[in-house]
Parts: C-alpha cells; structure tokens; sequence
C-alpha cells in the first residue's frame, strides 16, 4: 500500500514532473521518505521485506500517478538490485544505508549491457588497466537518475587487454566522468536523465560490482526487465480506472472492452510475479521479453481505450492535461531500453536458432 501523504503529492506534482517544472531533487527525497525503496528488501539489509513481486507492484502503484516518478523509482530501485547480487559485500555495505534513505542516486547504466547480453549491441565503455583499477573510456547516451547533488551510476566495461566485459559502480565524483545537461524529453523531464561521457576515468577495484558481466547480467536481467514491466502495469491501471469513471456517465457500449482488458491485464501481472518469484525468468529470458511486449501494448490499449470513454473532453485542455499526460507516457513505454523492436528482434533470433 503506496503512503497516502506521497499518493497526495505525486497526483498534485504529476505534471509538474513531466514538464519539469518540478525539482527532480524532491522526487528521490519522497520517495525515500515513504519507505517505497525498501519494499523487497531483507530486514537485516534495511528493508521492510516481502519480494520483487511486492516491489514490482508498488513501482506500478507510483507509474499510476506520475510516470516520471515511477522511472526514478526504476532507476534507484534497480541499481539497488544490482548491489544486492554483487559479491563485493564491502561496497553493499558501503551504499546500501545512502541508497536505501535516498540520500545517494543509483542510476541503472546497464541498459546497453541488457542488449549486449541479447546480441543487439555492443559494449559502449571500455576499460583498461591502471594503478588503482581501470580507467574508463566511452559513453552512455541516455541514463536516468543522474542526481546533481551526487550520484553512483552501474556501468558494464570491456576490458581492453582480455575483451572479457565486467561491471563497475562510477561514482559522480570521478575525475574525468562528465554528465551532460538533462535531455529534452517530451515528457519526465524531473527524472535527471543525461547522457554520460567517460575519458580517462580511474576507477579503484573496490568499486567492482562483478568481475564477469556474462555470469551478473543474466542474474540482475529479470529485476531490471520485471520491475520495468511496473511503469506499463501502473499507466494500464490508471487509464482503465478513468474509463471506469467515464463509464458512470455514458458509452456503456465500452463496458466490456474495459472488462476484457483489465482481465487480461491482471493475468500478465500474475504471470510475472509467478516468474519472478520462482526464478524461471532466468533461464527463460524470451517469456520475460513475450511479458514486456504485451505489458507495454496493454498500456497502450487502455490509454487508447481512455480516449474513446472520455471523447472531446479528452482535447481540451481545461479537461485533458491528465490523459494528454498519460498520451506521452504511454509513447514512452515502447522505447525504454530494451526497446520493443529490440526485443521483437531477439525473439526472432533465438526462433531461427532454434
């Protein structure tokens, strides 16, 4: 259950957020104070416990009154995901507290590692030996919660001399490490998203998050891909509750499309929580993929569905800045790294490997 003291503010800043007039500082700071990164989270480590299933839902709970928010959320809890499965127990214990209270942005830098694992692309940093530990060279052209006020972001890194790919955490901090301004994005402005530029940064080896990125990414992928599927659970949710609203009124004609969708809607949502919690999703990547597709165009489906229920009053601004804003995030959602061409793409591949 979402607090009802961030419910209120996340519905009067959703706009806000998308345009950016709010300040993305605040976003993680609520969030954190709400207990919202915990969920999922073992008590001994600092948090409220229950599962990824539990965190997947409370992501689509947020998704459903600001996107922006929600992809914060994403951003941080993931990142989190990912210190959680690292066998360097001296850097969890090292950024899990700041992580967890929110005081620490963790930026998800993994999303082209996500596509190199599926053959989609290639490794975007590269790394050679130093005194300390590597140095750092490339760039990341879209990362989310990249926090000015300091930020830790998780980068995977092709070692120069053997090619073997490995994973490092990138302090804001290191010398060398360049965020660009925030990216002009049509929607989820407040979500610090930026590009990364890497020359010459010397990372020490006490930042290694794993020393193989083939063994982690595999690991991490159904944390990453499931609690993404929230921001399409949350936005499908939301838009169906609308049409309900408008349904009250008149189009009753709408009755069993809206019945129909959020049928179906639900039984993905218990498909993944099943897959994530008995670790299928690990060994059976394409069903996770099959998920995030469908997932995404039920969003779709349900916004387009709000429209229909709520008619003219939809186009006019006085009445429309909800469902305009719901319009966007739901062009956002097919574009989120992995994309869905992306993905369409590597489900071809493995059937004619198959």
């Amino acid at each position: 259950m979402l607090d009802s003291t961030l419910c209120n503010w996340l519905d009067t800043h959703a706009e806000e957020l998308d345009s950016g007039i709010c300040d993305p500082q605040q976003v993680l700071c609520k969030l954190a104070k709400a207990e919202v990164l915990r969920v999922g989270i073992s008590p001994h480590l600092g948090g409220t416990g229950r599962n990824l299933a539990d965190a997947v839902e409370l992501l689509a709970t947020v998704a459903s009154h600001s996107m922006t928010a929600a992809f914060v959320l994403w951003g941080q809890r993931t990142f989190i995901e990912y210190v959680l499965k690292s066998s360097n127990f001296a850097l969890r214990e090292r950024l899990l507290p700041s992580l967890l209270d929110g005081k620490l942005a963790g930026a998800t830098g993994l999303s082209n590692a996500i596509k190199f694992i599926s053959g989609i692309e290639a490794l975007q940093l590269r790394g050679s030996v130093s005194e300390r530990g590597w140095a750092l060279n490339g760039g990341l052209q879209w990362v989310t919660n990249l926090r000015r006020s300091g930020f830790v972001v998780a980068v995977a890194v092709e070692d120069e001399r053997s090619g073997k790919p490995f994973i490092m955490a990138v302090p804001s901090s290191s010398i060398g490490l360049n965020r660009s301004d925030d990216l002009q994005l049509l929607g989820l402005q407040s979500s610090n998203t930026a590009a990364l530029e890497f020359a010459q940064v010397d990372v020490g080896r006490d930042w290694l998050l794993h020393e193989d990125a083939a063994v982690f990414l595999p690991s991490v992928r159904p944390g990453f891909l499931g609690l993404q599927c929230g921001l399409s659970i949350g936005l499908a949710r939301r838009a169906l509750k609308e049409v309900e609203i408008h349904l009250r009124h008149d189009r009753s004609i709408l009755i069993e499309p809206l019945l129909a969708q959020r049928s179906k809607l639900e039984d993905m949502v218990g498909e993944l929580k099943a897959g994530l919690l008995d670790g299928r999703f690990r060994v059976q990547p394409a069903a996770l993929f099959c998920l995030r597709i469908a997932l995404a165009q039920s969003a779709a489906d349900a916004v387009q569905l709000e429209l229909q229920a709520s008619g003219g009053k939809a186009y006019l601004t006085k009445h429309g800045c909800g469902f305009a804003r719901r319009w966007r995030e739901s062009a956002f959602i097919p574009i989120v790294t992995p994309t869905l061409v992306q993905l369409r793409y590597e489900l071809d591949r493995q059937q004619s490997c198959g």
